[in-house]
């Protein structure tokens, strides 16, 4: 008796179909996610010049400054003969070191290293001068709008990048920056050796009566104006923050508007809205540390559109006409209220005037949101 199974040639046909349909889909489906993937990334090509290459990783390298610093102070303290200098070198910077309230430990030579170039020209960040700034006073420069990070204030005021010292002889910048970054091993020698400083109140005084031609670089909008940095916008926090103009008439020291066209470009923000969860945290995280964390993205080291590397978007810092002020050791509110007017006429004439040439893709106007 013939005990093989019994199929007719419709059965095997119709079999036959089925399975091949399946490994089909089977082989298809992976291959159709990754062509989708790979459409939605924009890969960088091969054939990017050198020069490209360069300013990438400059910027890639001063992106992930703090987490390398951080990771070298580790890898330094896994070596037991080491731990007596580390310990050393903790108190020193924690309780002794004084450089960042007194001026920081600017090197030209470090500010000038062709590497800054490259960081500068990956955007490109430049600046535009309205006018010399003779030497022969202070000045406190406040810088606008924040952006997420402010790279448009490192390259200017913390680098030579774009020949800040070539337009203003004579004029040393110095940068201001949380008290805070100066705990952190190795990164805070850096920032002094490009001449930031902290921002606290004692360190701007020191700074601006140690001669004439001390400058300092106040970004004025701080965290709370990182949290509207938007491509397209010019949202600043401004209205109450009267303590630079205050240190700036206490030392007759000239005010300086600088609005940086682009600042809030070079990263795009998630959505956090003042009646959204996102935005109770952050301000939350501020209240207790200090500072913020937006939440943001830009590009990758090998593509172009996923990442948190600042896209290549064109920053032009306009530094402005002076605002001369009498020196007063104690100025009453209605002297800063009256000299803040004057630097916030001065900042909307720099916006008006140049707008259409630096900001053509804005979504709206310049707005004091607070």
């Amino acid at each position: 008796m013939d005990t093989r199974p019994i199929f007719s040639s419709a059965s095997r046909s119709l079999s036959s179909s089925s399975l091949k349909d399946r490994l089909s889909k089977l082989s298809v489906t992976p291959l159709r996610s990754i062509s989708a993937l790979q459409a939605h990334v924009e890969f960088v090509p091969s054939s990017i010049p050198r020069a490209r290459r360069l300013q990438t990783a400059m910027v890639a390298i001063w992106s992930t400054s703090i987490v390398t610093t951080f990771a070298l102070t580790l890898f330094l303290c896994s070596f037991p003969p080491l731990w007596p200098f580390m310990l050393m070198y903790v108190i020193w910077l924690n309780y002794i070191d004084q450089a960042p309230e007194h001026g920081g430990r600017m090197s030209h030579r470090f500010r000038k290293m062709a590497w800054w170039k490259y960081f500068a020209e990956y955007y490109p960040a430049s600046f535009k001068k309205e006018c010399d700034l003779p030497p022969d006073r202070p000045y406190v420069f406040g810088y606008h709008p924040h952006g997420i990070i402010g790279m448009g204030a490192i390259a200017t005021f913390a680098t030579e990048g774009t020949g800040f010292s070539d337009a203003f002889p004579g004029i040393k910048p110095h940068l201001l920056t949380l008290a805070s970054n100066f705990h952190m091993p190795i990164y805070r020698e850096i920032l002094l050796f490009l001449g930031v400083c902290s921002v606290s109140k004692r360190s701007c005084s020191n700074i601006l009566k140690s001669g004439p031609g001390q400058a300092i670089t106040i970004v004025v909008g701080g965290a709370a104006e990182s949290l509207s940095a938007r491509p397209g916008t010019a949202d600043l926090t401004l209205r109450k923050r009267l303590g630079f103009i205050k240190i700036a008439i206490q030392h007759g020291a000239d005010l300086v508007p600088v609005f940086s066209f682009g600042e809030n470009d070079i990263f795009s923000q998630m959505p956090n809205e003042h009646d959204t969860t996102i935005y109770a945290i952050q301000k939350n995280f501020k209240s207790v540390f200090g500072f913020t964390l937006p939440l943001f993205h830009g590009r990758g080291l090998l593509n172009y559109n996923l990442g948190l590397m600042p896209y290549r978007r064109r920053i032009v810092s306009v530094i402005g006409r002076p605002i001369h002020v009498t020196q007063t050791d104690k100025p009453t509110l209605e002297q800063i209220t009256e000299v803040q007017q004057e630097y916030i006429e001065e900042l909307m004439r720099i916006w008006h005037t140049y707008k259409d040439e630096f900001a053509r893709s804005r979504r709206r106007e310049l707005s004091i949101i607070d």
